[in-house]
């Protein structure tokens, strides 16, 4: 057994895992990363990435056969290739991987240590049976995996997670989903574009991660036009029979429905990967999930010299916001116990569906009841949309009643994911109602339906 004395450890080299390092290294302190799993972030192998690859797919499909209503004709039906479609997906999600694996190869081989981490105490850690470390500080950036409900266990090796979809070699017939989050709804309707049967079933109404009754009911109206969706399934009976799932459920009409499908895709939340850590064998105070409790500006957990960040604390399982916690966790794991809050930018969501989605600053269900007004646009006769055939949505800005401040927005609706960044760098500028209004605004562009809904909001403010 080896031993290695060093100021920072670090469990995990994903997005949160590369930030904290490069930070405690930036404060001069000695840092080893350590990684059991495939290098490579859950982005780049298994998540934005690849499903931006299938999306993409499914959208040159769809504006394939959509393009008569322009007055283009193709001729005979848009044929999809499975295995053409696939081989793209897996090609520029390995390339995507080889950025990352590239970066990883950069840090010195002293400082990369593969194995499994278990904690012995609060610092010391046992990779494997070949390395003992004992650290200053410990930074916790493990991620998280797909939660599948034991139910669901039932569909055998006809069970899937989003993992799995980016390996497939061609594209199956039929597919159920489960779940319809961010990750449900994006897979889901790719899926259905490029010519597989969906099923998409959801418990409790949610569609996405909105949360104001009009948006959500506008999204699950706009999308069932595209694939069935239930957000709220009543399933009566599921199994495996053969090589296939079965699914007795009722319908949208509550007619009794059976049907089968080559998968099952649990798109049910991720969970954080912290069993096998071995945290009971620290002082750390753990929740009921068994994640260490911890303070949500500086990433420090309660109770050991440790720290928590990216999707194992699942704050906010985004991309930049690990990227921005790992350099928090790591700026404070060095300078410690010097520890200060780290940047928190105003939240921003995207879901790539199509019409696409988006959550900006307080959700809707945040706000205070009666403190706040709603700017409300439809974009189904503003202009630009109109032109591009893409005019379905409903924009919703929030403000503060008493000082016009922009509070936050919830959308469905075209290029959702450009509006969203104006939105998200207004409120983190604090920006009001009325300062947006004296920006500046072209014509023709969608985001002139955005002017409208401001126009609304501010009118409402001044009654």
């Amino acid at each position: 057994m080896h031993t290695l004395n060093i100021d920072v450890a670090i469990i995990g080299a994903g997005t949160a895992g590369l930030a904290a390092y490069r930070a405690a290294k930036a404060h001069g302190k000695s840092a080893v990363l350590i990684e059991g799993g495939p290098y490579g972030t859950t982005c780049a192998r298994v998540g934005c990435m690849p499903s931006k690859l299938l999306i993409a797919a499914a959208e040159a499909a769809h504006h394939a056969g959509h393009a008569a209503m322009f007055g283009v004709h193709v001729d005979g039906p848009v044929r999809i290739d499975g295995r053409e479609v696939m081989a793209r997906v897996r090609g520029e999600r390995d390339r995507f991987v080889g950025f990352v694996l590239r970066g990883v190869e950069s840090i010195p081989p002293q400082d990369r240590l593969r194995g499994y981490a278990r904690f012995i105490d609060n610092t010391t850690l046992q990779v494997d049976e070949h390395t003992l470390i004992q650290a200053q500080r410990v930074v916790i950036a493990t991620g998280s995996s797909p939660a599948i409900p034991a139910p669901f266990r039932a569909f055998g090796d006809r069970l899937i997670v989003n993992d799995d979809v980016f390996s497939w070699e061609t594209l199956p017939q039929s597919v159920a989903v489960f779940g319809p989050g961010v990750i449900g709804l994006e897979l889901g309707q790719a899926l259905s574009r490029l010519g597989v049967k969906v099923r998409v079933f959801g418990v409790g109404g949610a569609v996405g991660p909105l949360s104001d009754p009009a948006i959500r009911d506008y999204a699950r109206q706009a999308l069932s036009a595209d694939f069935y969706l239930d957000p709220d399934a009543k399933i009566l009976e599921m199994d495996k029979d053969g090589e296939q799932a079965r699914i007795r459920y009722l319908n949208l009409d509550g007619e009794e429905v059976e049907e089968r499908f080559d998968y099952v895709l649990a798109a049910t939340g991720r969970a954080p990967n912290v069993k096998g850590l071995g945290l009971e064998n620290t002082s750390l105070q753990l929740d009921a999930r068994g994640v260490p409790v911890f303070d949500p500006e500086t990433l420090l957990c309660v109770g050991a010299p440790v720290f928590i960040a990216g999707d194992a604390n699942n704050i906010l399982p985004l991309l930049h916001e690990a990227a921005d916690e790992g350099k928090t966790a790591g700026d404070n794991a060095a300078r410690y116990p010097d520890v200060q809050p780290g940047l928190r930018r105003s939240s921003i969501a995207v879901v790539f569906s199509d019409p696409q989605m988006m959550m900006v600053g307080r959700r809707f269900a945040d706000l205070p009841p009666g403190g706040f007004v709603t700017g409300e646009v439809s974009f189904e006769d503003q202009g630009r949309s109109r032109v591009m055939g893409i005019n379905k949505g409903l924009l919703h800005v929030y403000a503060d009643a008493a000082t016009g401040r922009f509070l936050g927005a919830e959308m469905i609706g075209p290029r959702a994911e450009n509006l969203a960044h104006l939105l998200a760098w207004s409120h983190q500028q604090g920006l009001t109602i009325a300062q947006m209004l004296e920006m500046p605004f072209y014509h023709p562009v969608i985001e002139e339906g955005l002017r409208t809904a401001l126009r609304d909001a501010a009118a409402r403010l001044q009654g």
